[in-house]
């Protein structure tokens, strides 16, 4: 068990770690932000706390904390391409014109839910239950970025595949342990995963044909 146990955390680590690697890359190639601007929120906000928790607080010097601290690291740089590319997707003049007060608010409102689950529940509980809930809030909001974009810009299935199968392995964890939780939230965020990879790939195989057509012209 222990060895199926470690094997799915490597699997998660991997998988979150292409997606924010990929994030980055594509980001900046595409001068735009790849994750949307609540789910980098909640995410950088869990990683820098719970990493904190862990290396000063708990003490925990492992691959759980490591990666968590891998991770926000690797979402600073993700953050960067938000404030460097995401004022052009703002509408309007108001919305370029807040565009900075607007996503330090936003930052600031996920910094404090995060910390009221570990203020309620414990850095352990806290830990779980908070990230499967901001991964059903993730992968919803993803879906609103493809549908509101209307293209498959700063998208790549890389992303799509990599974080589903990134929830997806510490939800089989989780229903292992016998965690109703974790098996209902992590099956959640596994269906609108899924229906993000296939919008997205629909999406992708529209714009491959429209240019080609246009190539054959």
């Amino acid at each position: 068990m222990d060895t199926l146990i470690n094997m799915l955390v490597a699997i998660s680590g991997l998988c979150w770690s292409a997606v924010y690697v990929d994030s980055i890359r594509t980001g900046f190639r595409q001068r735009t932000c790849c994750m949307p601007l609540f789910a980098l929120g909640l995410n950088i906000a869990w990683e820098g706390i719970y990493a904190y928790t862990d290396l000063f607080i708990r003490h925990a010097y492992g691959v759980q904390a490591m990666a968590n601290t891998v991770w926000f690291l690797l979402d600073i740089f993700i953050l960067v391409t938000w404030f460097r590319y995401g004022r052009e997707e703002m509408k309007g003049q108001a919305g370029k014109q807040w565009f900075v007060p607007w996503s330090c608010l936003v930052l600031a409102a996920c910094f404090v839910l995060q910390i009221l689950f570990l203020v309620e529940f414990g850095d352990v509980e806290g830990e779980k239950y908070s990230a499967f809930l901001q991964n059903i809030a993730m992968s919803v909001a993803y879906l609103y970025m493809l549908q509101r974009r209307g293209s498959s810009k700063g998208q790549t299935m890389c992303i799509g595949v990599c974080k589903c199968v990134g929830t997806l392995t510490p939800t089989i964890y989780g229903a292992l342990e016998g965690n109703t939780f974790i098996l209902v939230t992590g099956v959640i965020c596994f269906v609108f995963d899924l229906i993000y990879i296939f919008a997205l790939y629909s999406v992708k195989k529209a714009e491959a044909a429209k240019k080609t057509a246009a190539a054959a012209v």
